[in-house]
């Protein structure tokens, strides 16, 4: 069973004392104002925060709109503690992003129904998201997920000046293979490939996803020419060398794969895919010089 951390902030001891009593089957996490609570979520990042209004120097409001400020928190839900109860004060709330109200002075079933419903959708969502980046057979990222990382590392190796690589693996004749095999052993090399391709990276650094279908893309950031096409040898390397399973004939099916890849210096004002077409004009390269080899180019 997941186990979920609650962020509570509250100018109170007692009212803390009393909310980790209440939930102890959470982790409690605990800050006594407005900026202990938010120098402490530099450093963790709780499911839930439990947020009192009132407070010295920097009120809930305030620490609200701060949390949805900092790209680190603004999707972390924010419950707020508070004893005010005009219709005003719950809209100001919910404007400005808190999930629910939870009003003093605490009842125990209320607080603990009122979090268990939020971690609840949390958890759903969570699932969802997950679910829609993620490849339905093989369980890694999807082609959607890597058009979203790319262009996240794609900015920051802009914005930062360093390396980025990019490497694009092809399944060499799987067609053929498919054919002769039949498509549910098709589909088993596929899964098989994947897990191949994510023993020879170190991730979640070195990110790898299905393009579609018999290819496979990875990003590498931080990573120059010579130790992108290291890694991408050694990918090719190990797919050779592996026997997949067995045939009806008793003998081993083997698969192999061609690689292309690319490495640049992203500047600011290069679409993000200029990588991308540049890495497939090598894996183009390396399948016209006869399959299982890597291509690689760099700028």
């Amino acid at each position: 069973m997941e186990e979920y951390s609650i962020l509570a902030v509250d100018d109170q001891d007692f009212n803390l004392i009393f909310l980790k009593k209440t939930l102890a089957e959470y982790q409690f996490l605990s800050a006594r104002n407005g900026r202990q609570a938010l120098e402490l979520l530099r450093r963790c990042s709780p499911d839930l925060i439990l947020l009192d209004i009132v407070m010295p120097e920097m009120d809930g409001y305030e620490v609200l709109r701060q949390l949805k400020y900092d790209e680190r928190t603004r999707n972390i839900p924010v419950i707020f503690l508070t004893s005010l109860d005009s219709i005003e004060d719950e809209e100001k709330g919910f404007n400005l992003g808190a999930v629910d109200y939870i009003t003093k002075p605490f009842k125990p079933t209320i607080i603990q129904a009122r979090v268990k419903n939020t971690l609840r959708f949390i958890h759903q969502q969570k699932l969802l998201e997950r679910m829609s980046h993620l490849d339905g057979l093989t369980e890694i990222p999807n082609r959607r997920f890597f058009e979203e990382k790319l262009a996240s590392e794609f900015g920051f190796a802009a914005t930062n000046k360093r390396p980025l690589s990019l490497i694009m693996i092809d399944v060499d004749f799987f067609k053929k293979f498919n054919d002769q095999h039949g498509h549910s052993k098709g589909d088993e090399a596929l899964v098989k490939v994947a897990q191949i391709i994510r023993s020879c990276l170190n991730e979640p650094h070195e990110f790898l996803a299905r393009y579609g279908g018999e290819e496979f893309v990875v990003i590498l950031p931080d990573t120059d020419a010579a130790a992108g096409s290291e890694i991408a040898e050694k990918i090719r390397y190990h797919v050779s060398i592996s026997q997949l399973f067995n045939n009806p004939a008793g003998s081993h099916a083997a698969l192999t794969v061609s690689v292309g890849g690319y490495s640049m210096i992203p500047a600011n004002y290069e679409y993000c895919h200029s990588i991308l077409e540049k890495a497939d004009a090598c894996l183009y390269q390396a399948k016209k010089h006869g399959r299982n080899c890597v291509k690689w180019d760099y700028s």
